[in-house]
């Protein structure tokens, strides 16, 4: 496959013999195939209104079921991202009137993010056109070709810990 990552394989093979950039062909092309996949999703969630942190947020509270609440700690825990950004997102939902910000009734100390009807109505629109558009981009693989190129990413994630 002659390709970007191909060519610079085969220039550092020229000028370094000595090493094995076969790595590069595997490390290179994931590093390309996800930066234009995250530009083809965030197509997507502009379509709807929304960034990368509102519909990570969303969906994390859609996905919980009734009543779609989490504490801002669980929000940061499920979407992997630090508690000051969770703030950020999260106001930034409630001034759209997406999510609700309201004390806990088990501690007053503590809040809970809830989804609004407006934003239950958004994050199933904009999901529906995501699960879309994931189906659109890996076209290319067959079903048995999806379960083992997934299944050998799940196994390099757990090797890397994530």
């Amino acid at each position: 496959m002659t390709d970007h990552v191909a060519q610079v394989m085969e220039q550092w093979r020229r000028e370094r013999p000595d090493l094995d950039p076969s790595p590069q062909g595997v490390i290179g092309r994931l590093h390309r195939v996800a930066a234009r996949l995250t530009d083809e999703l965030v197509a997507v969630y502009a379509r709807h209104g929304l960034g990368e942190g509102e519909f990570d947020i969303l969906a994390t509270l859609r996905r919980q079921g009734v009543p779609y609440s989490l504490t801002p700690g669980e929000l940061a825990g499920q979407t992997m991202v630090t508690s000051g950004a969770i703030t950020k997102r999260v106001d930034r939902c409630i001034a759209q009137g997406w999510v609700t910000r309201a004390p806990r009734e088990s501690d007053g100390r503590g809040r809970l993010i809830t989804l609004t009807a407006k934003g239950r109505r958004l994050i199933d629109a904009a999901f529906t056109e995501h699960l879309a558009n994931e189906q659109r981009l890996l076209a290319t693989f067959d079903a048995a070709e999806r379960d083992l190129l997934a299944g050998l990413l799940a196994r390099w994630a757990g090797e890397l810990g994530l």
